[in-house]
């Protein structure tokens, strides 16, 4: 038996990366999983059939998570197509997309987070998890720097912990439990060959002081972990050990 059997968990930002990689291996621990995209459809049936012919269970849907009905879609879902949503993970960020408004970073990372716990939260039994993964560039920009060309987004991801931290009260009284995955800059997403992109040799650079940067996989691994973690609501699991961050 896995760590998950007959709980249903809705990943967001789930047809790539880190959000597929979480959901498939949530789903090999026995979890339902609802698999979120936003526009590229084959590639999140691309994930759910991976599932399948692992002898999981898992079902893709469109939802936006900017807009109410498409954050509503998820948990109906969730509830229609396996009867229960005992987990979340708000895996999906963005922000440095260059045709979705000044305030799009803010509007996704901070109020569709807020948007899709309150959703979500509303059908969660008592013993739930909420996971919110974010990185070290955003859960320490308070202390530490981070490139120019990342730090609207950075503080904007900043911005939605916080909102969501302060969350923790009301969620305590529902019996549901929060929990921060921090992760450094992940070798091979889109943000990292983007920044890459905007300075040149800004993953080398960041590389060589870490010491290490997880894969995709590496880091996902960490990320599912905590869906059933035993530790506390509020606990900030800091992937990676944070070099230069945590001894800043």
């Amino acid at each position: 038996m896995g760590s998950m059997d007959g709980k249903t968990v809705i990943v967001t930002g789930s047809s790539r990366g880190i959000g597929a990689e979480t959901a498939k291996l949530l789903a090999a621990e026995g979890a339902a999983v609802v698999i979120n995209y936003r526009a590229k459809a084959p590639r999140a049936n691309k994930v759910v059939k991976a599932i399948e012919e692992a002898g999981g269970s898992a079902v893709a849907v469109q939802a936006d998570l900017t807009e109410a009905q498409g954050r509503q879609a998820l948990v109906d879902a969730a509830l229609i197509n396996f009867g229960s949503l005992d987990a979340l993970v708000l895996n999906a960020s963005g922000g440095m997309e260059s045709d979705r408004g000044e305030d799009y970073a803010l509007k996704l990372n901070r109020d569709a987070q807020l948007g899709m716990l309150d959703a979500a939260a509303a059908k969660m039994p008592a013993g739930s998890r909420v996971v919110f993964v974010t990185s070290h560039q955003a859960h320490f920009i308070d202390t530490v720097p981070t490139l120019d060309a990342y730090e609207p987004v950075a503080r904007s991801k900043r911005a939605g912990e916080v909102a969501l931290r302060e969350c923790i009260p009301a969620l305590a009284e529902e019996g549901i439990s929060l929990v921060v995955v921090s992760g450094d800059m992940i070798e091979g997403t889109i943000t990292a060959t983007l920044l890459d992109r905007v300075e040149p040799g800004a993953i080398a650079a960041r590389r060589e002081e870490a010491g290490k940067l997880y894969s995709v996989e590496e880091f996902a691994v960490e990320v599912a972990k905590m869906v059933s973690a035993d530790v506390e609501s509020g606990h900030t699991e800091i992937v990676g050990g944070g070099k230069g961050f945590v001894d800043a």
